[in-house]
């Protein structure tokens, strides 16, 4: 950051703290919003934009050599008149980075001159083009060059992290439901709860949140179907970028048995994945001494830093005994392992099973004890019992991305109409989703009196939701100036984390 956006910075960061200051507060005899009075005009020489930090991503994909990844692996078009694969690929990830919804959101994009003078476009592809061009996938073929696009920028991204990144990538997978109101979409079929729709699979890093890779498939299959393929991609792109041990993670219908051995095999990758409560298990856990259970400990949500405070009455446990409902109260866990091989396997692995005293109660009164036995296999022999069963449970957190890719991205969607084509939305869309992942990767550290501050503020904005990515990185409005060979984006507001972004394109730049 040069010394005029420092100073810039300084002067609206205290001016914004003196009018937040409460100390100088004095009681009012009218609201604090005032404004009356209110008129609107047309600015005719300044042009601006509301998603200023395009210009950020926007380098951020040229610094990374995305652009040129897509033109040379993905060929779609015959001719390019005027467009190539790469335009149509950033308009629609561009354009959910903007606060785009859906493909018909191009349009405001594309009758907005400001936003083409920014990315130095004559005109982006309207919907109806850009729906075709996703049509245009018709093959997992071309899915794969362009997730491999995507994969080779990724890693020059990875390239540029501190030493400690490369200890460990954990792989985590799962399916979700993609539920559609169409009737004529190819590839579509009902799911297990009734749902129509597509069922795609989610293979992402857990270090990152990025989407390693996504596959679409018909509402009616399996969460596991194709997993394998995709962890192996996934697997060896993390193996080759330098991570020295890969982790995979997964729920019980991702252990896949037959596929175990091989991955046991590859020097340094872990497994843990759950696995159902078969009759034989919870035969074998009966079986097991009294001196083989320890009661599992978990650790506290968060630290607390100043005093416990007093909790407030629970409303929903109230309710729940005062109308005689049926509950499960938790009564203690405890944790277990023995060495169990499965009926496809060549090999013993290790079996950790937890088992939880569950109280079933109406009201106030207990009706039963039960025992409930949950089993996660792993061939990771050094980890005590309880990091298996808390990284096996850390898995959950990828539930929260899904969630981020279905409300926050708007990814997982189906808006064209063959399973191909929305496979295809699904993974240029998640590509925002990335590119976000990537602005945070991309924040330098370098040593000094400020680097653990830096690394903190890494590691927040590698945790923000897209909404509030968007709010605090992109939606900053800019006057965007063309002069010589320049495009220059003119903040025209302070905002609280501009540092971070000057800092950010300070090192595209370099």
């Amino acid at each position: 950051m040069n010394s005029i956006f420092r100073n810039w910075f300084r002067k609206y960061k205290s001016r914004n703290r003196r009018r937040l200051d409460k100390t100088r507060d004095t009681i009012g005899h009218q609201p604090v919003i005032t404004a009356s009075n209110i008129h609107y005009e047309v600015s005719d020489k300044t042009q601006a934009i509301t998603c200023g930090g395009l210009g950020v991503i926007h380098t951020l994909a040229r610094r990374y050599g995305l652009i040129e990844e897509i033109d040379q692996r993905l060929h779609l078009l015959k001719l390019h008149l005027p467009y190539h694969e790469s335009d149509h690929v950033l308009a629609i990830a561009y354009n959910i980075l903007c606060g785009g919804t859906c493909l018909e959101d191009l349009e405001l994009r594309r009758n907005d001159e400001n936003f083409l003078n920014a990315l130095g476009a004559r005109r982006i592809p309207d919907p109806t083009t850009a729906g075709d061009f996703c049509r245009r996938f018709t093959s997992s073929l071309h899915i794969d060059a362009l997730l491999g696009a995507v994969n080779a920028a990724r890693r020059r991204v990875w390239a540029e992290q501190p030493a400690a990144f490369f200890d460990r990538a954990t792989i985590d997978m799962d399916g979700a439901l993609v539920e559609t109101t169409g009737q004529c979409k190819r590839g579509m079929d009902i799911a297990y709860d009734g749902t129509w729709g597509y069922h795609p699979l989610v293979i992402s890093l857990a270090n990152t949140g990025e989407v390693l890779s996504i596959v679409n498939r018909s509402g009616n299959r399996p969460s596991h179907e194709g997993a394998a393929r995709e962890v192996n991609r996934a697997l060896w792109l993390c193996l080759e970028a330098g991570f020295r041990q890969v982790l995979l993670r997964g729920d019980t219908d991702f252990s896949q048995t037959e596929h175990l051995d091989g991955w046991d095999a590859i020097a340094g990758v872990r497994f843990i994945f759950g696995y159902n409560a078969t009759p034989n298990l919870k035969g074998i856990a009966d079986d097991l001494p009294v001196s083989a259970w320890r009661t599992l400990k978990r650790p506290a949500r968060y630290d607390v830093k100043t005093h416990e405070r007093q909790r407030p009455e629970n409303v929903k446990d109230r309710i729940v005994r005062d109308r005689q409902f049926e509950t499960l109260r938790l009564q203690g866990e405890d944790v277990a392992e023995f060495d169990y091989r499965p009926t496809a396997c060549a090999k013993s692995y290790r079996m950790v099973v937890v088992r939880k005293n569950i109280t079933k109660a109406k009201g106030e009164a207990a009706l039963f004890d039960e025992i409930r036995y949950f089993f996660y296999i792993t061939n990771e022999r050094e980890w005590p019992a309880e990091e298996v069963v808390f990284s096996a449970n850390d898995r959950c957190d990828q539930e929260n991305l899904i969630s981020q890719l279905k409300s926050g991205v708007r990814s997982l969607r189906a808006p064209v109409d063959t399973l191909e084509s929305n496979w295809a939305y699904m993974a240029m869309t998640a590509l925002a989703w990335n590119l976000k992942a990537w602005f945070a990767l991309a924040l330098p550290e370098a040593p000094g009196r400020w680097q653990e501050r830096y690394r903190q503020e890494k590691r927040w904005a590698l945790g923000l939701e897209f909404r509030s990515f968007l709010n605090t990185f992109m939606l900053l409005p800019c006057q965007i100036v063309r002069t010589g060979r320049k495009v220059v984006y003119r903040l025209l507001s302070w905002s609280l984390r501009l540092d971070i972004v000057f800092r950010l394109i300070a090192k595209l730049r370099c």
